[in-house]
């Protein structure tokens, strides 16, 4: 199933009995505004949601364990919560994606892709809930992979437009 550069679709629910999101899925559907992903699914895929533009919020389940290259690029997110399931996230994962603000994620994570969360230019707060020990300075915008290797575990936030992460 994929309805790949589908202008017109506005809305999914992915029915219960999907247990991965295939590859390019949605990519490309820039009408795209509401996805309901059941918790049967374990697995997001290679570039499902990205060029999403319309998609602003999504709930990533508990039963996710992980989240492919690219899989909501260029998306239209605010925030995002990586549950405590996931233990790798792709690639280019959330790159560009201009209004995401917060993200949180959960113990599981032990990989970020390269530049998972760059070009996230409103990006103002991350929380980390558990050890992730593998992602590099291209990851998050700023000095963010510094502070955290010096900080560890918790919330670090920068004043918008600052590449100057503190840790609270």
């Amino acid at each position: 199933m994929a309805f790949s550069c589908c202008d017109s679709l506005v809305s999914v629910s992915i029915p219960n009995s999907v247990t991965s999101i295939g590859d390019y899925a949605f990519n490309y559907c820039t009408s795209l505004a509401s996805v309901t992903i059941p918790d049967s699914v374990t697995s997001i895929g290679y570039g499902v949601f990205q060029s999403c533009a319309s998609l602003a919020s999504v709930t990533i389940p508990d039963s996710v364990t992980s989240i492919g290259d690219f899989a909501f690029a260029g998306t239209s997110l605010a925030s995002v919560a990586i549950p405590n399931s996931v233990t790798s996230i792709g690639l280019q994962a959330f790159y560009a994606c201009t209004s995401l603000a917060s993200v949180t994620i959960g113990t599981g994570v032990s990989s970020i892709g390269a530049h998972a969360f760059s070009d996230c230019t409103s990006l103002v707060s991350v929380t980390f809930q558990g050890s992730t020990t593998s992602f590099n300075a291209y990851d998050f915008p700023g000095d963010l992979s510094y502070k955290y290797s010096a900080g560890g575990i918790g919330t670090y936030t920068r004043p918008s437009g600052s590449d100057t992460w503190t840790k609270r």
